[in-house]
């Protein structure tokens, strides 16, 4: 039972004023029980967050994944500089020469600009190189692990279009509470609601605009990997034909494994420009699915970039003084 709620909240939490009685509901046992396995999941850090999960770029970030080549005797000092940044969300050490992989946004007032933000961070880290990956093309954003076991190899990969919006001050005051951690209490929305003066079909109509927008791309859990049991998560880059890299793309991302799947730039250092992440629970499993997707793949090359240390994996706060305080503090 408690795989298949963590299951559930992965893949579609109910956006309803008692989301846990639906759960409930839905499986046959009561609220109570749903709460019990879920705060437990929750202390046991199972469950890394429950929230909005916002696009960036939508909200009008520039973002970009980005490599430093770090001597290895630099590297603790480096990673507390990039760290410190608050529109790094993600940052992993790497099995290759570019060993420090981080992804970088800057907010839509940045006076910086994501370029200089970079070279700043070059500096400050004393990097020997760097690429930066911005995303060409994105075919798919979707951290669901299997907890059942139940799940199908493959899965369809809806083309999302996305209706245009213009965010007025409800949105925004919705977007900065809607990205934070809900609890696992009986009416987990009642409070940003009771802070707001609104009500709940106002609030849950809200969120669906901008779902609909894109601008919200789903309310979900997102599981800790490790503590969940998937120990093996790689990031396989591959060389592949630029010309078909669209269909290429769409055929990787419909792997269930895969969780993120875009196409980036080349360059003459960096001849990869596929990357998706794979999760599995042991390196063997992981690597049988990227020898699946080799089969499938049509691709000069590919690399599985295993992760030997994890740095920093949070959510960015948007719409907060932080990104400004930075840039003031290193530009003067």
């Amino acid at each position: 039972m408690k795989q298949e709620i963590l299951s559930r909240i992965q893949k579609k939490f109910p956006l309803v004023p008692k989301p846990f009685a639906a759960i409930a509901d839905e499986l046959g046992i009561s609220e109570d029980e749903v709460l019990e396995i879920l705060q437990a999941e929750k202390k046991a850090n199972i469950i890394r967050q429950t929230s909005a999960i916002f696009d960036t770029k939508r909200l009008g970030y520039k973002s970009s994944l980005v490599a430093f080549k770090i001597p290895k005797e630099k590297i603790s000092s480096a990673v507390k500089i990039i760290n410190e940044h608050p529109g790094v969300s993600h940052n992993y050490e790497r099995n290759h020469d570019f060993n420090i992989w981080f992804t970088m946004a800057v907010a839509p007032d940045s006076k910086m600009g994501l370029d200089k933000t970079i070279e700043i961070l070059a500096k400050l880290t004393e990097a020997d190189d760097y690429i930066m990956l911005p995303t060409l093309k994105l075919f798919k954003i979707n951290v669901k692990l299997n907890t059942t076991g139940k799940d199908e190899k493959k899965e369809k990969v809806k083309k999302v279009v996305h209706t245009d919006i213009e965010l007025t001050p409800l949105h925004h005051d919705i977007i900065m509470r809607a990205q934070y951690d809900i609890d696992f209490v009986s009416e987990p929305f009642k409070k940003i609601i009771d802070e707001l003066g609104i009500d709940y079909e106002t609030f849950f109509s809200v969120l669906q605009e901008l779902q609909d927008a894109g601008v919200m791309r789903r309310f979900a859990s997102i599981l800790n990997h490790r503590k969940a049991g998937f120990n093996a998560n790689a990031m396989v880059v591959w060389d592949v034909d630029e010309a078909n890299g669209e269909a290429i793309g769409e055929k990787a991302a419909t792997f269930s494994a895969v969780s993120h799947c875009y196409l980036r730039p080349k360059y003459p250092n960096w001849p990869y420009n596929l990357f998706t992440m794979v999760h599995g629970k042991t390196t063997e499993e992981t690597n049988g699915i990227i020898e699946e997707m080799a089969k499938e793949i049509d691709s000069r090359s590919h690399m599985p970039l295993y992760s030997s240390r994890e740095f920093k994996k949070v959510r960015i706060e948007y719409f907060t003084p932080a990104f400004k305080e930075w840039e003031e503090k290193y530009n003067g």
